[in-house]
């Protein structure tokens, strides 16, 4: 080889190489990827998270690293995600409420919409309308004949201002026109146990825990918030099926980059959520704990958070929950 052609190979290579390192960079994942949780370690949240997580390093072949970060509703943990890089390592499993329910509560210091890239929805949940088991009412219509009789006779109780079941008794009280008297508690759990001991009227479980309550024969439920019938309560109506067209409410998490993450991360991450939702023994599994499978594109998912968003900000803002 003369000198010119040995030139021309050295320029060539030098022209080539940039070009092997940026497709070499450009391979995602390259490293192991953060999956931060809002809440703590073995709640239900958690739990899904955790499943989700080994699937998607599977599918990536690559580690995928389950990070709890509980506090504020899972604000805490959407908050480090929205500051983090947007280069597909730190990703959020969220749980709605924090996109849906709490901004519309209280200012926040991230937007929902602004500072997350959504990926895909993965199960969705419901709220069951539960009352005690010797309560007189066998079904909603009964339930809001007398509160319309006796305002604010009933009770409800939740978790807390701005809980899921704190919402979805604003809802009942929105859709059917009644007043009841919301008692919040410091916790799913001592909620529970009032209605057991028939200290409140009605309380909006979830459907996870809402289970084995009925199960035990100590409350009853007259109806599920999701748009169709629960698997775990196929024979309890939905509201809508109760008369209240508007009622729907349906719980759900997913998964959030921060904004900005490339498009072939999002590729990449969507396309293997997809696979994670056709896996037929974890589908399996999310039924059986009482979960829906629910499959959406990156788009579906914006809108969906939006349209929440905007439900739950006008209910507030009649109710006057609105937080300082």
């Amino acid at each position: 080889m003369n000198i010119w052609s040995k030139q021309l190979c050295f320029v060539v290579g030098l022209g080539l190489a940039p070009l092997s390192m940026a497709s070499a960079q450009s391979a995602y994942p390259t490293q192991p990827i953060r999956l931060m949780v809002g809440y703590s370690p073995g709640g239900s949240v958690d739990i899904v998270a955790r499943e989700y997580a080994q699937l998607l390093g599977d599918a990536l072949k690559q580690s995928v690293v389950v990070e709890n970060r509980g506090g504020a509703s899972g604000t805490v943990a959407a908050q480090a995600v929205a500051r983090s890089a947007p280069d597909g390592y730190t990703l959020y499993f969220v749980a709605s409420p924090t996109v849906t329910i709490t901004p519309a509560m209280q200012d926040l210091s991230f937007d929902p919409l602004k500072d997350f890239q959504p990926i895909a929805s993965v199960v969705s949940y419901t709220n069951v309308m539960l009352v005690n088991a010797q309560s007189p009412y066998q079904d909603i219509k009964a339930l809001v004949a007398d509160a319309k009789a006796n305002p604010n006779k009933l009770t409800y109780g939740s978790a807390g201002v701005g809980a899921s079941n704190h919402l979805s008794g604003e809802l009942l009280e929105d859709n059917a026109k009644i007043e009841m008297t919301h008692v919040p508690y410091k916790g799913n759990a001592p909620a529970q146990a009032d209605l057991i001991a028939d200290r409140i009227t009605i309380l909006f479980d979830l459907n996870t825990t809402a289970k084995s309550l009925v199960e035990s024969g100590r409350v009853k439920a007259l109806a599920v918030t999701s748009g169709t019938r629960n698997p775990m309560f196929k024979d309890v109506p939905t509201m809508v099926e109760s008369g209240y067209p508007n009622f729907i409410f349906d719980g759900w998490l997913g998964v959030l980059a921060p904004a900005g993450a490339p498009d072939e991360v999002v590729t990449a991450l969507s396309g293997a959520t997809d696979k994670i939702l056709a896996n037929e023994a974890f589908r399996q599994r999310m039924q059986s704990s009482g979960y829906t499978i629910v499959e959406s594109t990156p788009q579906q998912l914006h809108d969906r958070i939006a349209q929440e968003g905007k439900q739950f900000l006008d209910l507030v803002e009649r109710a006057n929950l609105r937080q300082p």
